[in-house]
């Protein structure tokens, strides 16, 4: 029963956010995580993997040299389809950097095969998108894994160098982002 009401809960707070899109350049990018590519006729599509909430845990608790930014967002959220462009012109300009860009897709399962494979493959961010399946996640993911974020509202941004974090919940403007940037890379 309370994986039923935590799971309507974060399913009510992530609808919230009204349904946009917006198109984006394209600029590709890498990240530490490995996806499978698949070739079709019409050139190389990529195809983000799904991991489990326990594994995102992992992914976020990296202790190393690289700036980890991970992005939390979902196609129909208008907030999130507005700074994803902010994110890929930096992944541009640090694409030589140890910084490791990641945005972990919210999507309904259902939607994965269309609205998230259209979007992947129009910004070409297949290496750098993961699904979760929010029916999957409990109160324990965010409060082992954040400080401030429950789970209520998207988009949500954690970024950790080492033992330095710092998240930041809503949407990020492009100055925001290259200040927060540039914090963990002086």
């Amino acid at each position: 029963m309370k994986k039923i009401i935590l799971s309507t809960f974060i399913l009510t707070a992530l609808y919230s956010c009204k349904k946009e899109s917006q198109k984006t350049e394209d600029t590709p990018a890498t990240d530490s995580l490995a996806v499978t590519q698949n070739t079709t006729a019409s050139g190389a599509t990529y195809v983000p993997k799904e991991l489990s909430p326990e594994n995102i845990g992992q992914h976020l608790a990296k202790n190393n040299d690289t700036l980890y930014v991970t992005n939390f967002f979902a196609t129909w959220c208008g907030p999130c389809m507005k700074e994803i462009p902010s994110f890929k012109n930096k992944m541009q300009e640090l694409k030589d950097k140890p910084v490791k860009f990641t945005f972990v897709n919210l999507d309904d399962k259902n939607d994965w095969d269309t609205a998230v494979k259209d979007f992947v493959v129009e910004n070409n961010l297949g290496r750098n998108v993961i699904l979760l399946d929010g029916q999957k996640l409990d109160q324990n993911f965010f409060s082992n894994n954040f400080k401030q974020w429950d789970g209520g509202s998207i988009p949500f941004t954690f970024m950790r160098k080492g033992d330095k974090t710092d998240e930041y919940l809503g949407m990020m403007t492009e100055e925001v982002l290259n200040s927060k940037i540039d914090a963990f890379l002086k």
